[in-house]
């Protein structure tokens, strides 16, 4: 209790550290086991995912600690939305250009501050099994304020090697379900695979680099 009335006041490096420590010990309760390549960029990268649960938020920051974009209605979420929020969260009016230049403005501060940012660029969640197309305009802070882009192929996996939903928090599924989902089975595996990033000005625009960003991503999933 008294770490988390603390958290708010603590220097920026220490809060990531103790946000990496909760999200280890969260995946630990929840039976989840993270494995994560080890080699990495620099600081002050925008982190691309896939995304397939909410848990995503906690594997990354259990390896990668990072702030986090998400659709403004998650903020209205039950628990995930204060979850998120406690995890550094820059919620985005979809719809809003006004909102995005701000948005924009303080993911571009972020990553100038040499701190890791990062997205779900398919706007949704989904089983894990595939990878829906990425939303190009999400990588633009990244763009302007020349910051590389890390592709991150996140899967969950059973000890066997073989693919498990139950992490899955898509279509119709509670976040009830989904935990009893998780819990029901007595290990999964979270597995981070870490492409290698794309510089600034590799690519010739945004559209370019959300390919290439899926296209690692989905090529690292099935490993």
């Amino acid at each position: 209790m008294l770490a988390a009335l603390a958290f708010p006041f603590l220097p920026a490096a220490k809060r990531l550290r103790q946000r990496q420590r909760w999200s280890a010990r969260l995946l630990d309760v929840l039976g989840i086991r993270l494995q994560a390549d080890e080699p990495f960029v620099v600081p002050g990268c925008l982190l691309v995912a896939n995304h397939v649960s909410w848990i995503d938020v906690f594997v990354i920051n259990a390896a990668y600690p990072a702030a986090f974009v998400s659709k403004a209605e998650v903020r209205q979420w039950p628990l995930i939305g204060w979850l998120a929020a406690k995890n550094e969260t820059v919620f985005l009016r979809r719809g809003s250009r006004g909102h995005a230049r701000i948005v924009n403005g303080e993911i571009g501060a972020l990553l100038g501050q040499g701190r890791h940012v990062a997205i779900f660029p398919e706007g949704t969640t989904t089983d894990g099994s595939h990878v829906l197309g990425f939303h190009a305009a999400l990588l633009q802070p990244a763009i302007e304020a020349g910051a590389p882009i890390q592709p991150l192929a996140i899967a969950y996996r059973l000890p066997d090697g073989r693919h498990t939903r139950a992490p899955a928090y898509d279509g119709d599924i509670s976040l009830l379900d989904c935990i009893k989902a998780i819990i029901a089975e007595p290990e999964i595996i979270a597995r981070v695979r870490v492409a290698p990033a794309i510089p600034p000005g590799a690519l010739p625009d945004r559209k370019a680099i959300a390919h290439a960003a899926r296209e690692a991503i989905v090529a690292r999933i099935g490993d």
